[in-house]
């Protein structure tokens, strides 16, 4: 589980690990005991917000014109194609 440093406690910690998850927080400054952090797995997490800033620029997603969830998705999979093919387009 990925997340920001506004996550940062004990509590939330504890409710990842009970749920079988492996929380990677980075730690408060002001903590005194840092729990385990790995900065390359953190650099992620970034990869995942822009893939949905750049979906976000999909209007029928971001305004939820389709209110059946069958067509939410359908929307969502074709911005995510549309995405993909962009990026790749531009490489070759």
């Amino acid at each position: 589980m990925l997340a920001d440093k506004a996550y940062d406690a004990d509590r939330i910690r504890g409710l990842i690990q009970r749920q079988g998850a492996t929380p990677n927080i980075p730690p408060k400054s002001n903590r005194r005991r840092k729990p385990c952090f790995s900065k390359r797995l953190y650099r992620e997490r970034n990869l995942i917000e822009r893939f949905f800033s750049k979906l976000k620029h999909f209007r029928s997603i971001a305004t939820r014109y389709d209110k059946l969830a069958a067509n939410f998705l359908a929307m969502i999979q074709l911005a995510s194609m549309r995405l993909w093919l962009r990026a790749y387009e531009s490489t070759t």
